[in-house]
């Protein structure tokens, strides 16, 4: 519902501001410009919705690996410990745990078709525990701001956006994006911990928490010594090393689990096909709507706006052109992925623009779009602090991307 009444703003502030324009201005080719772009972005949404396939194709099939290779299962066994301690009120053993652990898993992946139907189910099981069936509980509250964090070791599409666009190096904003999303993850943990008064100081969770923490700050350290060169060759060279470990990985696992490694990933390869077909209406809308907003002169004004603000306060407002994406996504992930596309496309899929727009859309998850559909698929209509705890965690995250994208490509 929200994305509909933006997708209606984006042309109605585009035909107010043309006309303002075309009437006190004289611009004549305001109008031509608008149409023009219509056609421009409904061709450039389905040449990249369609050269997505092979890469999603891929990706995909070696998803699909992992998750009959037990990797998700593995992931759930090393979080158990933690897990355990941030969900208290949950009985032990109790088997909700399960699909809790599963969930994020897979988000963790990548593994976006797996995901939802398993925190559905995960939901469906909070909701057994729930005393007040209207209200969220703290577990669930929890599990949806862990969702809408956005933890996730593999941001695959993105990478294959940056590649489909032409990037030098697509898979550059790889440790950015980790970077950035585990503080926005930190910072949901932390926000929920003490609205429900868990003791972050337990043993297990200082251990976790803190032994993450040390590893970013030294990546974070260790980035910061060297030059800008240096910077671009360990990340991409550590990027490239992870991604094809994990594939190797895969296979392996799928190996010790004596499945049909090859079938498996074909199996998973299909749907990548199907994939990009399906998301093929939904960015031609976004990217056309996007369009006549830019063509009019609005975005540029808007964009003009904020920055201007921030240099009022003595602020570097290289930033500001990435903004968009960051303001669009807790709304809607389709909406943020057509403005990162317009990031990418307008200012070149390697400026400082194009990358930090990929991080603002890898750092934080589609915060109203989780909590509306998981909240809705059992009946929840009194949410208390998910909203308040979830946006905090994307503030975390879209501040954290901002300084990491200066560290890395400013």
């Amino acid at each position: 519902m929200v994305l509909n009444y933006i997708w209606i703003a984006f042309f109605l502030i585009a035909f107010a501001v043309a006309l303002v324009r075309l009437v006190f201005l004289g611009d004549t080719q305001v109008f031509p410009e608008i149409i023009n772009s219509t056609f421009s972005s409904s061709k450039t949404a389905f040449e990249i919705s369609l050269g997505l396939t092979g890469v999603l194709s891929l990706w995909l099939g070696i998803m699909k690996i992992g998750e009959k290779g037990g990797v998700i299962a593995l992931f759930s066994k090393l979080l158990s410990p933690l897990f355990c301690k941030l969900f208290p009120e949950i009985p032990k053993g109790h088997p909700v745990t399960g699909s809790i652990f599963m969930n994020l898993a897979a988000n963790m992946l990548g593994l976006d078709n797996a995901a939802t139907p398993l925190g559905l189910k995960a939901m469906e099981g909070l909701q057994e525990l729930n005393p007040k069936k209207d209200t969220a509980t703290n577990p669930m509250i929890m599990f949806l701001v862990l969702n809408t964090s956005g933890l996730t070791l593999i941001p695959i599409s993105i990478m294959v956006y940056r590649a489909q666009l032409g990037a030098a190096q697509p898979t550059d904003i790889f440790v950015p994006i980790l970077l950035a999303t585990f503080f926005s993850t930190l910072a949901g943990i932390i926000t929920v911990s003490i609205y429900q008064k868990i003791n972050l100081l337990n043993r297990t969770i200082l251990l976790f928490l803190g032994g993450i923490s040390l590893l970013v700050a030294g990546i974070i350290y260790f980035f910061n010594t060297l030059s800008r060169t240096q910077i671009d060759i360990y990340s991409t060279t550590t990027a490239n090393i992870f991604l094809f470990l994990i594939i190797i990985g895969f296979i392996i696992a799928g190996m010790k689990k004596k499945i049909n490694v090859y079938d498996a990933f074909v199996e998973g390869a299909k749907e990548g096909f199907s994939t990009a077909v399906r998301i093929i209406p939904y960015l031609v809308a976004i990217l056309v709507a996007i369009g006549v907003f830019r063509a009019s002169g609005a975005m540029d004004y808007l964009i003009d706006g904020i920055e201007g603000a921030v240099k009022l306060c003595g602020i570097n407002s290289d930033f500001v052109g990435g903004l968009p994406t960051a303001l669009m996504k807790p709304l809607s992930g389709s909406g943020a992925r057509g403005l990162m596309v317009d990031a990418m496309t307008t200012y070149g899929p390697d400026s400082f623009v194009g990358r930090l727009a990929c991080i603002f859309q890898g750092s934080t998850d589609t915060t109203f779009y989780i909590l509306a559909v998981y909240f809705g698929s059992v009946g929840i209509v009194k949410t208390r602090h998910a909203v308040p705890c979830g946006l905090l965690a994307d503030l975390a995250g879209v501040i954290a991307a901002i300084f990491i994208c200066y560290l890395f490509f400013g």
